[in-house]
């Protein structure tokens, strides 16, 4: 299986170098892209293909339900690199529909550093427990958190120093919350947030129309 992997990767790169002989040199001299994906680990959700990017073009960041933790050491240092060394201009919160992370916050049975994990998650369905209820089905009410989930880790995120300072010197920066929806392969927006944002003043998650 191991040797497979690698032959797939030697054509990879044989088909990038036959149709770009210099794709490796630029990659190589320079990361430069205008965007952070902030996203699930599940493997039905390859950043870089869903939005059609080629290395180099999307720094990603990917945990379990796509969760923005402000006591989470990892996710804030990609943050604040993609921040403040690459200059992104566009950071990208995105989760899915039908994400396993989402659904063991709903049903528990988790233990160990996965439970821990899923605190956050579970503070966010304790938050909207009544909405989430009101979902004709199980799949709907997953859904619907995965929705609500995504607004409420943007809006922690809007709120930490690294993005407070961008906003503050008037850099060029905008956050965007999306869902992935599996079923289609195609990207919905649920939230947009900049630097003129009234985060006080915002409509809350279960009340946004999405």
């Amino acid at each position: 299986m191991l040797e497979d992997l690698k032959a797939k990767n030697a054509a990879w790169s044989r088909g990038k170098t036959e149709v770009d002989p210099q794709f490796f040199k630029r990659l190589e001299n320079q990361q430069s892209p205008e965007y952070l994906w902030i996203g699930c680990s599940d493997s039905r959700v390859p950043a870089n293909e869903i939005v059609g990017l080629d290395p180099g073009e999307l720094f990603v960041h990917r945990n379990v339900a796509n969760l923005a933790p402000p006591q989470d050491a990892n996710y804030l240092s990609v943050l604040q690199f993609a921040v403040d060394v690459l200059k992104v201009r566009h950071v990208i919160l995105c989760g899915h529909h039908g994400c396993g992370g989402v659904l063991a916050t709903m049903e528990g049975g988790t233990q160990g550093p996965v439970d821990r994990w899923l605190a956050n998650a579970r503070d966010v369905l304790h938050r909207h427990q009544d909405e989430i209820d009101a979902q004709p089905d199980q799949a709907a009410k997953v859904n619907r958190l995965v929705e609500v989930n995504v607004m409420e880790q943007l809006r922690h995120l809007a709120r930490l120093d690294t993005i407070q300072k961008a906003f503050a010197e008037k850099r060029e920066l905008w956050l965007h919350g999306w869902v992935y929806d599996i079923r289609d392969g195609h990207i919905k927006t649920l939230l947009e947030i900049d630097a003129d944002t009234d985060l006080d003043g915002m409509v809350r998650p279960d009340k946004v129309l999405v």
